[in-house]
């Protein structure tokens, strides 16, 4: 078995079970000369998240429904001044606009 990772371990198992675990690359040479290995594996890791994906983690945390509108609407609504004639207008409009 072989794991290339940040330390580049060449990993072998033997018939018995026993695992002995090798150096390899600049990391070896780093650790006889006591350096620290200066690839870009012996660093951090990077990562890179597009603006997609960055856009569509933020729209999943809004809430599907605001709350705070709902029941200002349904105050209006109890209060009677929601409903005038333009908003009427406007959502026959939409709703006819919809349908056909």
């Amino acid at each position: 078995m072989q794991i290339h990772g940040p330390a580049h371990l060449q990993t072998t198992t033997s018939v018995d079970g026993a695992q002995s675990v090798q150096s390899t690359d600049a990391a070896s040479d780093a650790k006889q000369t006591g350096a620290v290995a200066s690839s870009p594996a012996a660093g951090a890791d990077e990562i890179s998240i597009s603006q997609e994906a960055d856009m569509l983690s933020r729209v999943a945390d809004i809430p599907d429904i605001r709350q705070d509108r709902v029941d200002q609407i349904r105050a209006e609504i109890a209060n009677g001044v929601y409903e005038t004639e333009e908003r009427l207008d406007v959502a026959v409009s939409r709703l006819l606009d919809e349908i056909g």
